[in-house]
């Protein structure tokens, strides 16, 4: 019996692994996605940096052409910063900054001692009442802070604190403390719970253990919220307005109360030259911790 059909030779083994194979071509990158993210990323930055922008080109703008529209700078003085440091309009502005830096510095320092047990016993600690109290904090962060000039400046008034320290660094701390606490509660919820434990089966206490491994570990997230409390404070206003007096406003107030040559005109560039002065050093701060302040943000985003 004849066999017309072909026997296909049996391969060897490992034939295949031999065989040269065409290299994989990683896919091309559309651009049309690409574009429209640095679009969307040059928006963002315009529409984020130009206030900024013109408000340091009209600094150092002679008083003469301040509502000159003209994109880049022209008539370049220091006049203004002169004017907006000087003392002969009963201005402090010197002043004022220490003031703000006492402020903020005190405000910053209770915040980051209250908020980090706070969040240490959020992230670590199952009580009872425990997701009541993180409402109350939430709801705390959420209510208006215009409702508040009233009664603190009737409680103020009769403690016969209206224009001391503390009727300014009390209302700041209410206000950064949620912050503060959300931000360090992610934090440390994210943080490995080994090393505690570690820490515990080698013998130390609680206490101990929280300031030999969780500090040192929580070191980045205290950073960022320090400098996101400091920030917030240094731009209050509204309630420092009716708490302060000339021995103890910050600069918002101080900026607030220039005047100009008559009561009917604004010194528009002395304004604009004290607002970079107190600018300037939080753009810098941002800038050189930028990411130290987004690893703490979105510290606990992930989880692995």
């Amino acid at each position: 019996m004849t066999v017309t059909g072909r026997h296909r030779a049996p391969e060897a083994p490992g034939a295949d692994e031999q065989s040269p194979r065409r290299p994989l071509r990683a896919p091309r990158p559309r651009l049309g996605p690409t574009v429209r993210t640095y679009i969307g990323v040059v928006v963002i930055l315009v529409w984020g940096l130009a206030p900024f922008y013109w408000m340091v080109v009209t600094a150092f703008r002679d008083i003469a052409h301040t509502f000159d529209t003209t994109p880049w700078p022209t008539h370049v003085t220091l006049d203004n910063f002169r004017e907006a440091l000087a003392t002969d309009k009963g201005n402090d502005f010197l002043g004022a900054i220490v003031n703000s830096l006492v402020i903020g510095a005190v405000t910053t320092f209770v915040a980051l001692l209250l908020g980090i047990f706070t969040s240490y016993a959020l992230a670590r600690i199952d009580f009872r009442g425990k997701y009541v109290v993180t409402g109350v904090v939430l709801a705390a962060s959420m209510f208006p802070g215009v409702a508040l000039v009233t009664p603190l400046f009737q409680l103020f008034g009769d403690l016969n604190w209206i224009g001391q320290y503390q009727a300014l660094i009390i209302p700041n701390i209410s206000f950064v403390l949620p912050l503060t606490i959300y931000t360090l509660t992610a934090f440390m919820a994210d943080l490995p719970w080994e090393l505690e434990e570690a820490a515990r089966v080698d013998g130390a206490t609680r206490a101990q253990a929280f300031r030999l491994v969780i500090l040192p570990l929580a070191a980045p997230a205290l950073f960022t919220t320090a400098i996101l409390a400091f920030i917030a404070t240094w731009n209050e206003f509204m309630l420092a307005s009716q708490l302060s007096n000339r021995a103890t406003e910050p600069v918002t107030v101080a900026i607030a109360r220039f005047t100009g040559v008559d009561a009917y005109s604004q010194p528009y560039t002395a304004i604009m030259a004290a607002g970079t002065i107190v600018t300037i050093p939080l753009v810098i701060m941002v800038l050189v911790f930028q990411r130290r302040i987004v690893s703490g943000l979105t510290a606990g985003g992930v989880k692995s």
